[in-house]
């Protein structure tokens, strides 16, 4: 009996096991189109998204994912109204259109106004009356205006306004055409019903390419526990524009129960994960998710497979769930394991259409991990969520308990080399990938799929890869952490 699991043992693979094969192609690297699905309705710019840890992801990650055409996932190693209060702060930082805009009374003090205007950072109050608005207070107003006094004696009463339904474009012309910096939207009736600024017309110019939701807003989503409905329905009800399941075995029957039952609850996509097999992606398919998380310990800080004795080498598990995924229309999100772009490139081919990184944006600017300085060099704290820290720390459920409060540590506590700000790194990573592609002669992600041919090679192979037989004395920003042998 034994001896035949042996017999029946598999071969798997990780990124470092092959490489792509070179083919024919007439695709020049930079005409190559990276955009792809991360979930059945979300397709992005860039196919990365930051992993939902408490040193990689929170609000300045999130907006500047996003900015840049890719996604970021608000860590849960923390309270359901603090993880609201950051999907707000993301939605209200490039808002188009201010739908929930702050007002103020006619008879307002002048001091009262001024304290408002400072301690909430707004340069332009709209004065409203029985929800009619009849003036705006800017700040050049209350430049040279005594404290005493109410804000009717001092506000501009000529306010240039718009139809609710303005174009962009539209709105543009009258803010240039009037030398004004807002623009409030009101109805027939002169009720106010929103706000247009100049300010965040020329962010939205300056990011043409930002995965944005349809009212112009960066897109944001959150990472919820196996069974956390009402923290996913007041997520939802602050404007995330999905979710991720957040469990280490989403391959479990009390996971998957509850995941129909969140399904039934809230209409946003749903990423599930992680899982690591064909059978896992078929019975979460089955629960109504809308995107699939791969990879069961391939993570730099994770020790599953160390502790537990369990997983599946990358690749081989991101090629299995795929190959069930495809035929139902659902996104596979490489997670782990990946730390060069051209694992980025062979996770494609295996079947992925984004990534999920943590270690490799870890160490930006925007990532809440504490600065350090080792050597005279910079780094960034990094740690697995089933780390004791991230345990202890948090609110974190990912892991399981063996007891009412023991838990199994399947995680490590470390630091990264600061790599710059994200944006700098997504140029690299797109940079990579587009490279990628131009060898196999692959226009779209997708192509990389159905051409890519993989060549397994032995540990030779592997050394022969990265450069050899010299001392570095100079890294690329695309190759750090490369004295490996």
């Amino acid at each position: 009996m034994f001896k035949e699991k042996f017999k029946a043992v598999n071969d798997g693979y990780t990124f470092d096991d092959v490489l792509l094969k070179p083919l024919k192609s007439s695709i020049e690297p930079k005409n190559a189109d990276v955009s792809s699905y991360f979930s059945k309705h979300i397709k992005i710019n860039i196919p990365v998204i930051s992993s939902p840890m408490d040193t990689v992801t929170e609000d300045k990650m999130a907006i500047a994912m996003a900015r840049y055409g890719a996604l970021g996932v608000l860590h849960r190693n923390m309270s359901a109204n603090e993880q609201v209060e950051m999907v707000k702060k993301v939605k209200k930082e490039e808002s188009i259109i201010i739908r929930d805009v702050f007002s103020i009374d006619p008879e307002t003090p002048i001091n009262v106004a001024r304290t408002i205007m400072l301690t909430k950072n707004i340069a332009g109050l709209p004065v409203v009356e029985s929800g009619r608005l009849i003036g705006i207070l800017t700040k050049r107003d209350l430049e040279f205006s005594e404290s005493n006094g109410k804000i009717k004696d001092i506000m501009t009463k000529d306010v240039i306004t718009a139809d609710v339904n303005v174009s962009i474009e539209d709105a543009k012309y009258i803010l240039y055409k009037n030398r004004v910096e807002k623009l409030p939207l009101v109805d027939k009736n002169g009720k106010l019903m929103g706000l247009i600024t100049a300010k965040d017309i020329k962010t939205r110019e300056k990011f043409p390419n930002a995965t944005r939701d349809k009212e112009g807003q960066l897109m944001v989503g959150a990472a919820i526990g196996a069974y956390d409905l009402d923290r996913a329905i007041n997520l939802e009800k602050a404007g995330s524009d999905f979710v991720v399941v957040d469990t280490a075995h989403a391959h479990n029957e009390n996971v998957l129960s509850s995941l129909k039952k969140i399904r039934k609850n809230i209409d946003i996509d749903i990423i599930a994960g992680n899982i690591a097999t064909a059978e896992a992606a078929e019975d979460l398919i089955s629960m109504g998710v809308d995107g699939l998380r791969v990879g069961i310990g391939p993570g730099s800080i994770c020790t599953t497979r160390i502790v537990a004795g369990v997983g599946v080498p990358q690749l081989t598990a991101i090629s299995d769930v795929a190959d069930v995924a495809r035929g139902n229309n659902i996104p596979v999100i490489a997670d782990g394991g990946i730390r060069y772009s051209g694992d980025m490139v062979k996770a494609f081919a295996a079947g992925a259409s984004t990534v999920m990184l943590g270690s490799l944006l870890a160490g930006t600017e925007e990532s809440p991990g504490t600065e350090i300085i080792i050597n005279g060099r910079k780094y960034k704290s990094y740690r697995g969520m089933g780390s004791l820290g991230a345990i202890i720390a948090g609110k974190s459920d990912r892991y399981g308990k063996l007891g009412t409060d023991e838990f199994i540590a399947e995680g490590v506590e470390g630091s990264v080399p600061y790599r710059g700000r994200v944006s700098e790194n997504l140029f690299q990573f797109v940079g990579g990938i587009k490279t990628g592609m131009g060898y196999l002669g692959a226009t779209k992600i997708d192509d990389l799929k159905e051409k890519a041919i993989f060549i397994k090679i032995s540990n030779n192979g592997l050394k022969e890869s990265h450069p050899h037989d010299i001392r570095i004395v100079s890294e690329p920003p695309n190759y750090q952490n490369s004295n490996i042998y």
